[in-house]
């Protein structure tokens, strides 16, 4: 059940609006910025610092600066939480650019299925954009939604090329790539996503990293691709259009990556 929290002036009350998924709620509340989250081991919630700080950000390079009451939102997260008693949550936090308010949405965690780590997944890539590719705003839902949905629904997620033909990220993913025996990835014009941080982080020393992203004509070359996100992890991508990527199987790069972001996961949660 996907319930939807209001914070106003420290009073926290359990909202009568419904949706199917946490996209359709977004789409009714007031434009502003987001962040989408999700906790480990009951209470404890990834990266939860990076994730407030994002929407600061967010704010001030949409020119809508906006200060958080971070102990105000801790304590309704840790209400929230209490609340709703799921085992694991995954959890959407909306601050209009109007007004003081906070909106939080919280449904139980549905991990992807197994197949999409063991085999891998398919991606294609389109032509849409985000205005202002380092915030992440709530007028990026609706286009990113409709392009999704008149797409092939095998296709897991779709790639945002740019005009030379760079992959820069996914719609609500970042995407990485090894070629050459170097891990690259977009360093400029895209999200500065929280989990594809994370990542970075674990394959400093053991691998070199470019912060360069990958072209279109690269494809061919690619050892091994994935995609990072709070609701994916480290997530394998065997085909992009119809190039297929490396053997056609997750690579040893991306697996270690997985194993050793997932064992990241109690040093990288916090209480609210």
């Amino acid at each position: 059940m996907l319930h939807i929290y209001l914070l106003d002036h420290n009073q926290l009350d359990l909202l009568d609006l419904t949706g199917p998924t946490l996209d359709a709620v977004s789409l009714q509340l007031p434009a502003g910025a987001y962040t989408t989250l999700r906790t480990f081991d009951r209470e404890r919630i990834i990266g939860l610092s990076a994730h407030l700080q994002r929407l600061v950000d967010s704010h001030a390079l949409a020119g809508r600066r906006r200060a958080l009451d971070l102990p105000a939102i801790r304590s309704a997260l840790r209400a929230v939480l209490a609340r709703e008693g799921l085992a694991t949550a995954r959890l959407r936090l909306t601050t209009p650019f109007d007004g003081e308010q906070m909106y939080i949405s919280v449904e139980p965690f549905e991990a992807y299925a197994p197949d999409c780590y063991t085999r891998g997944v398919r991606c294609e890539t389109t032509r849409l954009h985000r205005d202002l590719p380092r915030a992440k705003l709530t007028d990026f839902i609706a286009p990113s939604r409709a392009v999704k949905a008149a797409g092939d629904p095998c296709v897991h997620e779709l790639l945002l090329i740019d005009d030379p033909g760079r992959i820069l990220e996914g719609i609500s993913s970042n995407f990485s790539a090894v070629l050459d025996g170097r891990l690259r990835t977009a360093g400029e014009d895209v999200l500065q996503g929280v989990t594809r941080g994370l990542v970075l982080a674990e394959a400093r020393g053991g691998l070199p990293i470019a912060l360069d992203a990958i072209e279109i004509a690269d494809l061919p070359r690619l050892s091994e691709a994935f995609i990072t996100s709070s609701s994916r992890d480290v997530m394998p991508v065997i085909q992009i259009d119809q190039a297929c990527i490396g053997s056609g199987e997750p690579g040893p790069i991306t697996q270690a990556l997985m194993t050793r972001y997932r064992a990241r996961l109690v040093e990288a949660s916090e209480q609210p």
